[in-house]
Formats: C-alpha cells, sequence, structure tokens
C-alpha cells in the first residue's frame, strides 16, 4: 500500500483501519503532500469513490479552509478526513528552509505567499521571539536563543538555515539535551509553527468539523509535538462532552518498533481518530 519509495506515509495501516474507508465513499487528505495516504484511500473507495487531496505547497489549499474548498467545488460532505501534520520527508531539501541539515534560504512556509521566516526574524521583537521560541518549540532556552538571534541580526541579515542554526547553537551551553538533539531543533520547530500559523489552522478545522463532514464520518489526525496532540486530545474531549463525536481512540496509536526502524520520522508520530454523532 506504499506508493512511493522516497515518502513513507505514517501509520497508514493504522489509518485505514480506523477511518474504515468503503467503495463509492468520499474522503479528503487534508494534507496530501507526497500523496501516501491519499492513494491508499483511493485504492479503498474505488472508481465508484472519491478522493479529495488538499496541499497547500502544491496548489496554495489550506485545510483551515475546508468550508469554502468544498463549496467552491460543490462537493457535499464527507466520509472522512486524515490530516497527517508533520512535513513529508519530500520537504527536506526542497529549498524552502524546513531543515537546518543543508543550506538552505530561510523560508519554512508551506505557502509562497506567506511572510518568510526570514522576513519575521526582522520584524518580531526579542521578546516577541522568546516567547514564539519558548512557547512553540518548548525550549528552556529561549530568552538566550532570540536575544542571539536578534543581536547577530543587527550585525547582518539572517538569511539560510545555516547561519540561522549556528547563531542557536552558540547561544545554548555546549551539552545541550545531552547531544541527543541539534541545539536548533526547537527553534526551527517554533519559528515553523509560527510563520505557517499551523497551531490555528489545527483548531479551525476542529472546529469545522462539522460543516467538513457527514453525521457517522470519521477523522484521523497524525500529530507530532505535544502542542498539536494536546489540541486535538481536548478538542475531541469537548466535542464528545457536547454530544457531538465519539472519541475512537482512548489512548493515540503510537508507531510499532518495525515501523519506526524503517521508517524513524514515525518515532514520534500520536494518531488520534473520532467518529461524528
Amino acid at each position: 500500500m506504499i506508493p512511493n519509495s522516497k515518502h513513507v506515509p505514517v501509520l497508514l495501516d493504522e489509518v485505514i483501519k480506523v477511518l474504515d474507508p468503503k467503495p463509492g465513499e468520499f474522503f479528503i487528505d487534508g494534507t496530501a503532500g507526497a500523496e501516501g495516504h491519499t492513494a491508499a484511500l483511493r485504492e479503498k473507495v474505488g472508481l465508484t469513490g472519491h478522493v479529495l487531496g488538499i496541499d497547500w505547497e502544491k496548489t496554495g489549499e489550506n485545510y483551515a479552509d475546508l468550508p469554502a474548498i468544498l463549496e467552491s467545488k460543490k462537493l457535499h460532505k464527507a466520509d472522512g478526513l486524515i490530516l497527517d501534520l508533520g512535513f513529508s520527508s519530500e520537504q527536506i531539501g526542497g529549498g524552502r528552509g524546513f531543515s537546518f541539515q543543508s543550506d538552505e534560504p530561510l523560508i519554512m512556509t508551506y505557502s509562497a505567499t506567506s511572510k518568510s521566516v526570514q522576513e519575521i526574524l526582522k520584524e518580531l521583537s526579542e521578546a516577541e521571539l522568546t516567547k514564539i521560541i519558548s512557547e512553540f518549540g518548548e525550549e528552556s532556552y529561549a530568552p538566550k536563543i532570540a536575544k542571539a538571534i536578534k543581536a547577530a541580526g543587527r550585525k547582518k541579515s539572517i538569511e539560510t538555515t545555516k547561519q540561522l542554526a549556528e547563531i542557536v547553537k552558540a547561544a545554548v551551553p555546549e551539552n545541550y539535551e545531552r547531544g541527543r538533539i541539534h541545539p536548533a531543533t526547537r527553534t526551527f520547530q517554533a519559528l515553523r509553527i509560527y510563520a505557517n500559523r499551523e497551531l490555528e489552522n489545527l483548531q479551525q478545522a476542529l472546529n469545522n468539523l462539522e460543516t467538513i463532514l457527514k453525521p457517522g464520518a470519521r477523522v484521523a489526525i497524525i500529530s507530532f509535538h505535544s502542542l498539536e496532540d494536546r489540541i486535538v486530545k481536548n478538542s475531541f474531549r469537548d466535542l464528545e462532552k457536547s454530544g457531538k463525536l465519539k472519541t475512537l481512540t482512548k489512548k493515540p496509536i503510537i508507531a510499532t518498533n518495525p515501523e519506526i526502524m524503517t521508517n524513524p520520522r514515525s518515532r514520534s508520530a500520536k494518531l488520534r481518530a473520532a467518529q461524528l454523532i
């Protein structure tokens, strides 16, 4: 069921199991990307079914705007929705600065029309930058990192991922996280989340589930860090309390050891699913 050898969709079998797509049904992949989950859903719904793939980077459509997208395409409510909130392996080294492992322009946005991180760093105050790195990156050294970034930016414009990564690395202790992760990991995560309004987009989609999905429809969401998972968990809980959905996963589904061995990015993935009432 894996459609391409470059990008391996995370928790694919588990997603198909909880969504339970059937021939003739209509599903939405709100984060289509390399279309790993999309292809598997198409296989299940068959020629009589339909899968709508949304990809902000390729088509300029944001899953947060799904009610408007469905209306513009004259499509009815769907039988199911999948959101994979991680960025695909194809985006790493894709020239938009999502990774500090290669030296790329400091863009970090999925949409070409969004303001780049290079521009954002020039506009934010040190206090604002500290708050972003602390809240979205859960980085304990946020004040030192923000101070170093602003100081470096006053001397020379920060334009590449390598520049930013080196600034962050120099601002934290040498034994940062005992070498478990790169010192720039959390800062890059925070700036990407902020630049793309990722948490707001997720909350908006969750608020619109009844507009996007028909009664009885299922939704599966794969998150990759605690902030996203918390939003999904709390939203499902609140909707369940109000009698609007039933949670299908008491605890998040995580990848098996064999999947982690073959697809390391699945290590931090958490899948939660629910069914509308």
